[in-house]
């Protein structure tokens, strides 16, 4: 794994918690918030996803 994979994976799972807290009290902006943060974090993850499966084919590449 790498930075933005780990970085991406951690602001999913706090906007996870920042939403359910936000429904709990009956916040929308807290619930707003952690979907935001969800949707950013699902993004940085999947770009530390495309840079490790570059690094894996041209890891390849090289070892052919």
């Amino acid at each position: 794994m790498n930075k933005d994979q780990v970085n991406g994976r951690a602001q999913s799972l706090k906007g996870g918690v920042k939403e359910a807290a936000g429904k709990a009290v009956g916040n929308e902006r807290l619930t707003a918030q952690g979907k935001a943060e969800q949707a950013a974090g699902k993004v940085q993850s999947k770009v530390g996803d495309v840079k490790n499966d570059v690094g894996n084919a041209v890891k390849n590449a090289i070892d052919r």
